[in-house]
This record gives C-alpha cells, structure tokens and sequence, in this order.
C-alpha cells in the first residue's frame, strides 16, 4: 500500500449516516490520517466538511457518483481503504466494490443484503485474492455485534481447552434506536428482487448461502456436521425458554447476521466447529405480556416484509416508513443504546456467555462508530489483523484488533464462563 495518496476515502459522506461517520473520523482520525470525503454533490460535501471544524479544512472533496465506474477506479486506486455509506449496496455498490477489488483497496460497507454479498462473493472474491484487497461487508450494527461477540467466545473456548460452539444463541436483552431510512430501503430492494427472481429466493432460504464453501456445508435445512438430521432453525419462533421463564421472538437482524457468523467460521477454516448451530432472537422478559409482545413482532415483522415485496401494500408502506437519508435529531440518538447476550455450549459441555453493548442509538451514532473505526483499523492496524485477502467479514479481517478499537469506544465486550 505504499504511495497511495490518502489514507481513508469515506465515499457516501453528505448522507445521514455518513455525516455522522465523517464527524467521528475527525474526532477519531488525527491529523496524520489522511481523509477524503467523496460523493456525487461537490457543493454538499463542502457544506459537510465546512461543519466538521478546522481540523478538517485539508481534507479533500471528490465528486464521483457510484454509477461513474472509471472516476470510481481512479479513485480506489489513491487510498488505502474506501469505506461506503452508500445504499441499498445491490444497486449503488456493486462498481465501488469493484473498483477496490482491481485496485487492490480495502473496502468497508453497512450492508444487510445477502443478496449483495453473495454477489460480491461470485464476481470480485477471486480478484480481490489476486490484489490482495479486503473487501469487508457488514461493518454497522449489521453484523458486527454478533460477528465480533461469536469470535470472542470460540476464542475463549479453545484457550480454556474445552473445544468448539455448539448451540450458540444470541439474545437482544435492550435496545433504543431508530431503524434507518436507508436499512429500510435496502430490505425493500432485497424483497423485490426476490419475489422477481427464484434463484435469489434460493439464496434468501439457504441459512448456509453465503458460504463460498457450500458442498463442505451442512445440506440445506439440516444442521451441524453433514448428515446429521435435524431442522436447522433459522426463525426462532415465539418460545419461552425453560429455565429462564423468559419469552422469546424473533430479531429483525438475524437472517443477515446468522449468515454472516457463519461465514466467519467458514472463512477461517471452521474455528468456531463444525456443529457450530447459530440463531439470534429478541428477549421479550417473563411478565404476563411477553408472549403477547413476542407475537406481536413475529406478526408484525412478517407482515412488514411481505409487504414490501408487493406493489400495493409497499406503496403504502412507503408512506409512514422512514426515507433514506433521513433520522432523528440529536437528542433522540442520545438516548439510544443496546445490550445483548450470546449463550453458547461447547462440544465438552462447557458454557459462556458473551456481552455485546454500547450507549448509542444502534442504527445511527453506533454505526457510525463502527464503520469510522472499521476504516481506521483497516487503514493502521494491518499488522495485527488476520493476514487475509478476498470478500470477508469483520471477524475474519479485523477480529480483536476491531475489538480493542471499540471497546476504547465505550463498546462492551465480556466472556465469561458460566458452566
């Protein structure tokens, strides 16, 4: 990477959430990080830059638009890492991703498309193994609070000498936050091109259907190592859990971030084990009302992503849904926070227990952080991240390096023992 002329390349800056990236970087960066703000509005990157203070001022603007694949290429070729705000990714990333796997660049995205990343996998993996560029899907609250969480524990595991994940779950215990205009927006693209397409669906249906490895996986529908029987439950469905009394539902995240920790353990060579079985669900407590409440998600997410995959009822949808580029004011974002739980049960009995948290609204300030510092690490810690190339995930290409980062953040990441 030596005589790249920038160090970081935020491309997407004017947006919401890449506005709130570009303040964290000029809080974070230091003046001897060398940033670029990049988007399709010279006139608003310099209305972005001119409200990150005088730090900023060297900074420089680049005016590229997603679609401009040559000014795209010209562009990754300068810089060590091109982070990308820019969504929904299937229809506004597939050439920046591109670009930065000819060039040789890191990369750093938000996404939540599976579809995305499978067709990141198909068409630049190979590319970017030859250059040696690290193309990082997922680096917002999609995924890496469950990505970073499941590495934690299988590490702790192997060191304590009590073998590989089994049945891993991951619990949302609290959380306060927007849901972004632009998370929306990627689910509404995803939805259409399924409906629209059945080898998509195919995709979508296969909890192993990011892995690059597919005939070494579990068969579809089955879980652990090959041949074992079993329904893999890729949708927790309302449950109580009996030892706890506390009720259960689904999560919004988890189609994506399942297949994402699943990746990782592919990628590295199955560290996490072989009959690694991973779900995640949203904790609802043990009053009366949970189960009602843990329903009433079940019924409401259904019925939201059913919805956007139609004409009719997503026209409506789009309506009282919130637009890309759009979130809230400043003090509501204050008050956002998360905190999760990943239980899991190695393969000699053993228990742990990851906590995964942070005071900031999730979708807006926390990924902000986490892609800013996603960049960062990418950009300056490179000899102590995992010496690979190719398509990854935050896991696989930044592991605890990324860890140490956040948690210099006020991020939350604990392993215990617990059994």
């Amino acid at each position: 990477m030596t005589g790249r002329e920038l160090d970081i390349v935020l491309f997407g800056a004017t947006g919401f959430v890449g506005a709130l990236t570009a303040a964290h970087l000029a809080r974070e960066a230091g003046p001897d990080v060398r940033v670029a703000l990049a988007g399709r509005s010279r006139a608003r990157l310099e209305s972005v830059r001119a409200g990150l203070g005088a730090s900023t001022d060297g900074w420089e603007l680049v005016e590229v638009d997603a679609t401009d694949a040559s000014g795209l290429r010209k562009l990754a070729a300068r810089t060590t890492v091109l982070a990308s705000t820019v969504g929904p990714y299937a229809v506004h990333g597939r050439e920046v991703v591109r670009a930065c796997a000819e060039a040789g660049t890191a990369y750093a995205d938000l996404t939540g498309e599976v579809l995305f990343v499978r067709w990141s996998l198909d068409e630049v993996d190979a590319r970017a193994r030859e250059t040696g560029a690290r193309i990082v899907h997922a680096c917002g609250f999609d995924s890496i609070p469950s990505d970073l969480g499941v590495l934690l524990l299988a590490r702790r595991a192997a060191a304590d000498g009590e073998g590989t994940l089994g049945e891993t779950t991951l619990r949302v215990r609290s959380l306060r936050g927007g849901l972004s205009g632009g998370t929306i927006d990627s689910g509404r693209q995803q939805a259409i091109a399924a409906r629209a397409d059945p080898s998509a669906r195919a995709v979508l249906a296969d909890p192993y259907g990011l892995s690059p490895r597919r005939a070494e996986e579990p068969p579809s529908g089955r879980e652990g190592p090959t041949g074992v029987r079993g329904r893999l439950r890729t949708r927790l469905p309302v449950e109580r859990d009996p030892r706890t009394g506390r009720w259960s539902g689904p999560f919004l995240m988890a189609s994506f971030n399942t297949r994402i920790v699943r990746l990782s353990n592919t990628l590295s060579g199955w560290s996490y084990g072989r009959g690694l079985r991973y779900r995640e669900a949203t904790d609802f407590g043990s009053s009366p009302v949970s189960p009602l409440l843990a329903a009433g998600m079940a019924i409401g997410l259904g019925g939201v992503l059913t919805g956007l995959s139609i004409r009719p009822t997503r026209a409506v949808l789009d309506r009282v849904l919130p637009r890309p580029g759009q979130g809230p004011d400043a003090a509501t974002r204050a008050a956002g926070r998360f905190r999760m739980e990943i239980e899991t049960t190695t393969t000699s009995g053993a228990r742990y227990l990851a906590r995964v948290g942070a005071d900031y609204d999730p979708g807006y300030d926390g990924t902000a952080v986490m892609l800013g510092q996603s960049a960062l690490c990418l950009a300056r810690d490179g000899a102590a991240t995992p010496a690979r190339a190719g398509v990854l995930t935050p896991a696989t290409a930044m592991g605890e390096p990324l860890v140490a980062r956040l948690r210099a953040q006020g991020f939350t990441f604990e392993v215990s023992r617990t059994a």
